[in-house]
């Protein structure tokens, strides 16, 4: 059957599953990015590829949480934009370039994190944040171009495949195999190491994967590769969980910032909010 005489179904859970991922995300996710970048581009000296990468990060997060209030407002609506057109053309940007920048990101930190504690000696001559500086730069212009070829099916997949795909397959294959070597080094490096890693593979895992493969069939049923009906829905409904999986990544990177790093403590963040709630609370005394 061809796809042109199939028509989307109405899955009307989406009204239900995106807002309620997005508002999750957004009331998690943006002060635990926005703390991230404040601690790894000021507070932490000096700055070492495994900052600046975490910052760029936390910068992809913060634009997709960014888009996050329009998209809750679009689905509760039943799928009205109200924005006008310019606004679906920027937050559709955003929200979709970060995604490929997270993953992409993801793939900097594992790569840093084993030639780190595996090559020691090689990673003196490169840990000068110049490296990591032009490599964020490029993939970041690598990413503005991508969406603005979005429209090009055969072009989409070829980003797909060289920004998502391979980066999943990096993490998944490569880096199981290398997190095996590092378990051999009895070193904090080494435990750090294997946390981080440990921690994106299962990002990548539930939020980046099923993403990317139903984009994948997203788009070849986009070029008629697959016509039949009841696959077309059963990408359209799958389309639509993904899509919400992918946003968590944006609650579950602050996890990995301070689980996974001794660059953050929790017990200095604790005490952080106790005392600003102390000060809120003595100076409402005050007023009264």
């Amino acid at each position: 059957m061809n796809v042109t005489n199939c028509t989307d179904p109405v899955a009307e859970f989406q009204y239900h599953l995106f807002p309620t991922v997005f508002i999750i995300s957004f009331i998690i996710g943006l002060p635990g990015n926005l703390a991230a970048l404040f601690h790894f581009t000021v507070r932490v000296s000096p700055r070492t590829p495994f900052s600046v990468y975490i910052s760029n990060l936390a910068v992809a997060d913060i634009l997709i949480l960014c888009t996050l209030p329009f998209r809750i407002h679009y689905h509760l609506n039943q799928n009205n934009w109200v924005f006008g057109n310019l606004a679906c053309f920027l937050t559709g940007t955003l929200y979709f370039a970060n995604i490929y920048m997270s993953i992409s990101f993801m793939t900097c930190i594992c790569v840093d994190r084993y030639i780190a504690t595996v090559h020691p000696h090689s990673y003196l001559r490169i840990r000068q944040p110049f490296c990591s500086l032009a490599a964020s730069v490029g993939l970041w212009s690598v990413s503005g171009v991508t969406e603005w070829r979005d429209r090009l099916n055969l072009y989409s997949i070829f980003f797909l495949v060289l920004g998502s795909l391979v980066p999943s397959v990096v993490i998944l294959v490569c880096y199981p195999l290398a997190a095996r070597r590092i378990s051999r080094f009895k070193t904090k490096t080494a435990e750090k190491a294997i946390k981080v890693i440990s921690g994106i593979l299962a990002i990548t895992v539930l939020c980046f994967l099923p993403y990317h493969v139903i984009y994948l069939l997203h788009l070849l049923q986009r070029m008629d590769i697959i016509q039949n009906c009841s696959a077309r829905n059963a990408i359209y409904n799958a389309r639509r969980v993904t899509m919400a999986l992918v946003t968590l990544n944006t609650c579950l990177d602050p996890v990995l910032y301070y689980m996974t790093t001794n660059h953050f403590s929790w017990k200095a963040l604790k005490t952080t909010c106790h005392k600003w709630r102390s000060q809120q609370i003595i100076s409402f005394q005050n007023s009264s």
